[in-house]
C-alpha cells in the first residue's frame, strides 16, 4: 500500500467521494452531514490524499488547516472502500495526515465524525483522540461526535 496527494477533482478522486458521499447519506439525514465538496478539498489550505493498494484506489483522507479557533488541522472525508476495509488503510491515512500537520508546525488535530460509524470512533481512540466538545463553527448534534488529539 503507498499513500499520495491526490487532486480531489480528478475523476477518481469524484468516484471515491460520490461512493463516501451515498454511504454518510446512507447513515445520517443532510442536516448532520458536515462534508467538504470536492472543491473546497482542492484549496490551498488542505491536503487530500489517496490510498492506493495494488495500483487501486482505496480509500482517501483530507486536514484542512485552520486558523478560526486557535490553529489546527481538521480531518475530513476519511474513507475507505468496503472491500479493502479490516487492512489498515484508515489508520495509515491518518498517519499521514497528522504528520502532514506536524511538518506545517500544527500541533492538534480535530475531527467531526457520526455515532453510527463505531468503527470510525474506535479508531479515533485508538490514535489518541478525546472527546470534546463543538467547534468552530459546528453546533451541538445529537448524530455527530467531536474529537481532537494533540500531535
Amino acid at each position: 500500500m503507498h499513500i499520495e496527494a491526490l487532486d480531489p477533482l480528478s475523476a477518481p478522486a469524484a468516484h471515491l467521494l460520490a461512493l463516501s458521499d451515498a454511504y454518510m447519506a446512507s447513515l445520517y439525514p443532510a442536516e448532520s452531514n458536515h462534508m467538504e465538496s470536492p472543491s473546497a478539498l482542492a484549496l490551498p489550505n488542505v491536503l487530500f490524499l489517496g490510498a492506493y493498494l495494488d495500483g487501486e484506489l482505496a480509500g482517501c483522507g483530507a486536514v484542512k488547516i485552520m486558523h478560526d479557533d486557535g490553529s489546527y488541522g481538521e480531518i475530513k472525508r476519511v474513507y475507505v472502500l468496503d472491500a479493502f476495509r479490516g487492512r489498515g488503510l484508515s489508520k495509515q491515512l491518518m498517519q499521514a495526515l497528522e504528520a502532514h500537520l506536524i511538518e506545517q508546525q500544527i500541533s492538534l488535530a480535530r475531527l467531526e465524525t457520526g455515532i453510527s460509524q463505531p468503527e470510525a470512533l474506535g479508531l479515533y481512540e485508538k490514535l489518541g483522540y478525546q472527546y470534546r466538545a463543538p467547534f468552530a463553527s459546528y453546533q451541538l448534534d445529537p448524530l455527530s461526535v467531536f474529537m481532537e488529539k494533540r500531535l
